[in-house]
């Protein structure tokens, strides 16, 4: 990454290699951000399963 870093900068692109710093970032966040919010409706999931087990074991009988 050095020389890519260090050919960028001879050249004059640091604007360039800064959007891409940024958008790969960006982008890194917002896969981080997907996984957990999938992960959490995993959960939700779950709990909602475990809830409708428990009401169906200890519900009133009509």
């Amino acid at each position: 990454m050095s020389d890519i870093t260090q050919s960028v900068i001879q050249r004059g692109d640091l604007a360039h290699l800064t959007l891409f710093l940024w958008a790969t970032g960006a982008s890194s966040l917002l896969v981080f951000a997907l996984r957990e919010c999938a992960a959490a409706n995993r959960r939700f999931d779950d709990f909602v399963r475990e809830l409708s087990r428990f009401n169906r074991r200890f519900g009133e009988s009509k």
